[in-house]
């Protein structure tokens, strides 16, 4: 089909005319227009729109023709036409000019070529040319509709058309009359040659088979160009540069990307959900309050204009009164000043009769009183002044009562008080602590005010300052706060009307320091270690987590192997893998949550390691820096009155190692020197401090002393001592202890020489013992690997 297709589509690209508006509409427009060749539904063959379609088809397409095409058309028409009847079956036709034109020949070879794979061929045929051949699909199909498209244009010529139709209708026609000729042309070519059409077929399929090996070879994933590619690419094609990935692994990255934005997304819509339902909650309180404020307004408008009404009514009251005492004092002033006037004419009436009187004795008699009654009224003082101002007092309104009931339109009453929920587990850091409550009421509320102070357990704990935060939420998270300390919290609801009383306290603690690890009293072996720390917080503390990490070269130092839960004391006895390196942190856990880790400890399942016990060392004995070197420098008088611990040694200058509680073999050495008289072996927790290593039934130890003759060995135990003579004298002793099997083994390690065995069954577990009988040193060795010849028949 490709080579057909290619041929129509050059045989257009030469003749196509200029103009195209003469192409009548088809289905879909002119996507339905393949290369070279215009398919239609097999529906519409058998319809009665038929003659009315491939006409204008063919009629459109005659114009862009070649002169020998045409010939070549028309002798192929003239053989094609014969009579036909209306309404004969399409199906009938179509297989009759396929057998005419040599379809069903070229159908047997196509099958033949593809070797029964049609199925394929037609599933990768590219998409354009299977939707423009419409629903049929396939290359049969596409070949039967190029015959068909021959078939209507024969089947309207013998039905006649009539002469009144169009140019455009006769340019379609000679446009499909065209494309006919260029496959039946196509067809024949490959008819006659006999190897034509064969090798289009196989070159076709040569052609699919080969993009699916591309695509089903694909076996790596380009990082850069974000698709799949072919390894033979990567070595050698456009992506050799390119960073590249196996495509099951890049497949897995991708899901888990995708996953990722999965989980992120619905991160988002969780948070979403409760922001809306939040939103949801504050729209319905909002309604709420809103009714509540109105009613509210309408009792306090009322009860105002009422308080305004009244204070009206009283100061103007009050000013009327005013007004009629001042119009009062005026009137009686008023009337003092007329009687004064009418006293004052009257005197001044007399007064002029008089000194119109002639008779000098009878005006001397009226003068003397007349002077005398002038004199009494001039005496009296008279009040010129107002007994009142016109001006009124200036009265100020007492509004507080109505303010107080405008501020209260505008607010509701004060909430009640909050409740503080108890600490929640992990709700808490060594820092911080996040605090929750609620409030069980409708009330309105702002904010919230948040309080708290550090518990004290002292007397007078009125000195701590408090904090105060203001937070809108129902919980809030406070920073900056001291480890495994307690806190006191209380809360208050604020709104526009005041607080609310304080909640009820509630006592919070924060997480608990880290732990601190004794490493001198670690003791390990080569399958077990006995961990022990101590606690840097007053409060209790009510477990502790264990938390251990194999340490290889490949892995990350930071993987937690196995943790240790719920451990009540400060020690734990852990299992371990011998030869194997471990880092080993302990948390502490309370009510507030875990810890941070502890300082880290590294354990060496090498051997046995154990520290030296200082409460049980002699006055006398010293412990150098290395924790592993004991010495003695005099020894005079070795009850000296040195300071005695109650667990020391008295009267030998010993001193105890650690127990090891640890069944099965434990090995160590002791380095001593040659003129050194001393004692190491192993003890009992309870041998006697002020007795000798190896004079009791409580000890067993290996004894050096020098005499004048040689250097004598003893291995003692209750004093008693096997007679055996040691030629060589060791400067490294091994001490192998074997539990199991009941044993307490000496060795001179320097030539791996077997010295003596104490067979006794250990009742409790032993602590290493060393003593110096003469000043010197010793230096003890741990973490060794048990020698292989330390094994005993």
């Amino acid at each position: 089909m490709s080579s057909r297709s290619g041929s129509t589509r050059g045989y257009e690209t030469s003749s196509q005319p200029h103009d195209h508006s003469a192409s009548p509409p088809v289905p879909e427009s002119s996507d339905t227009e393949t290369e070279g060749l215009v398919f239609y539904h097999m529906d519409l063959y058998g319809s009665k729109e038929r003659f009315d379609i491939f006409p204008e088809e063919l009629s459109g397409r005659g114009d862009r023709s070649l002169g020998d095409m045409r010939r070549e058309s028309a002798l192929s028409s003239e053989k094609v036409q014969r009579p036909q009847e209306v309404g004969c079956d399409m199906e009938k036709e179509v297989a009759e000019l396929a057998k005419m034109y040599g379809l069903d020949e070229d159908r047997e070879k196509e099958l033949e070529l593809l070797g029964g794979h049609l199925d394929k061929v037609e599933s990768r045929w590219p998409p354009t040319r299977t939707e423009k051949a419409g629903s049929q699909g396939s290359i049969y199909n596409t070949s039967q509709s190029s015959s068909s498209v021959k078939d209507p244009n024969q089947s309207t010529k013998q039905q006649g058309l009539p002469d009144e139709v169009s140019q455009g209708e006769n340019q379609s026609k000679a446009r499909a009359d065209d494309e006919a000729e260029s496959n039946i042309w196509s067809r024949g070519g490959l008819s006659s040659g006999g190897m034509s059409d064969e090798w289009n077929s196989q070159a076709v399929s040569e052609e699919e088979e080969e993009e699916e090996e591309e695509e089903e070879a694909a076996d790596v994933f380009c990082s850069t160009c974000k698709i799949p590619i072919r390894a033979f690419d990567k070595l050698f094609g456009e992506h050799k540069d390119h960073e590249v990935a196996q495509l099951p692994s890049a497949l897995e990255s991708e899901k888990e990307e995708i996953h990722k934005n999965m989980c992120k997304l619905e991160e988002q819509i969780a948070q979403m959900e409760n922001v809306a339902s939040h939103l949801e909650e504050i729209f319905i309180t909002v309604e709420e309050n809103f009714g509540r404020q109105e009613q509210n307004f309408e009792v306090h408008y009322n009860d105002a204009v009422q308080v305004l009404a009244q204070k009206y009514e009283e100061q103007l009251e009050a000013l009327g009164e005013e007004k009629r005492q001042k119009l009062e004092a005026l009137y009686e002033q008023l009337v003092d000043c007329g009687k004064h006037l009418d006293t004052c004419k009257e005197l001044t009436d007399e007064t002029q009769e008089l000194l119109l009187e002639n008779d000098k004795a009878e005006f001397m008699k009226a003068a003397v009183t007349m002077v005398d009654r002038l004199e009494e009224f001039l005496k009296k003082e008279v009040d010129l002044e107002l007994s009142t101002l016109p001006d009124f007092e200036e009265r100020v309104i007492d509004v507080s009562e109505v303010e107080q009931l405008m501020n209260s339109i505008n607010a509701v009453t004060a909430p009640c008080a909050p409740v503080i929920n108890p600490q929640a587990p992990n709700a808490a850091t060594g820092t911080s602590l996040r605090v929750c409550w609620g409030l069980f009421s409708d009330d309105t509320v702002e904010s919230y005010q948040l309080c708290y102070k550090p518990v004290s357990h002292e007397r007078h704990s009125d000195g701590q300052a408090e904090h105060t935060l203001k937070v809108k939420e129902t919980y809030c998270t406070i920073t900056d706060l001291l480890p495994n300390t307690q806190y006191e919290f209380w809360v208050s609801a604020l709104n526009a009307s005041g607080i609310s009383p304080p909640s009820e306290r509630a006592v919070y603690v924060t997480a608990p320091s880290p732990p601190i690890i004794k490493n001198k009293k670690i003791q390990s072996c080569e399958n077990a270690v006995l961990v022990c720390w101590e606690s840097r917080d007053i409060n209790p503390v009510d477990s502790y987590t264990v938390e251990l990490s194999k340490l290889t070269d490949e892995e990350n130092d930071d993987i937690i192997t196995e943790s240790i839960v719920g451990i009540p004391n400060c020690e734990v006895l852990i299992h371990l893998q011998p030869t194997q390196k471990y880092r080993i942190c302990v948390r502490a856990q309370n009510l507030g949550g875990s810890s941070e880790r502890s300082e880290p400890v590294l354990i060496h399942t090498t051997g046995t390691c154990f520290y030296l016990n200082e409460d049980t060392a002699h006055p006398l004995l010293a412990i150098l820096d290395d924790g592993f070197t004991i010495s003695c420098d005099e020894l005079e008088n070795p009850e000296c009155d040195l300071p005695i611990y109650d667990n020391s040694f008295t009267r030998c200058i010993a001193i105890l190692g650690s127990l090891i509680p640890f069944p099965g073999k434990h090995y160590w050495e002791v380095e001593v020197e040659e003129d050194t008289e001393y004692r190491t072996g192993v003890a009992f927790e309870n041998t006697p401090r002020h007795g000798h290593l190896g004079a009791n039934n409580s000890s067993w130890c290996m004894r050096h002393i020098i005499t004048p003759s040689r250097h004598k060995y003893e291995f003692l135990h209750s004093g008693m001592t096997p007679d055996i003579r040691i030629t060589t004298p060791p400067r490294r002793i091994g001490v192998l202890l074997d539990y199991e099997n009941c044993r307490l083994s000496f060795f001179n390690a320097d030539i791996a020489q077997h010295l003596h065995t104490f067979n006794t069954h250990f009742q409790h577990y032993v602590h290493p013992c060393f003593a110096l009988e003469t000043p010197g040193i010793l230096r003890i060795h741990t973490g060794i690997t048990t020698p292989p010849w330390t094994a005993l028949p």
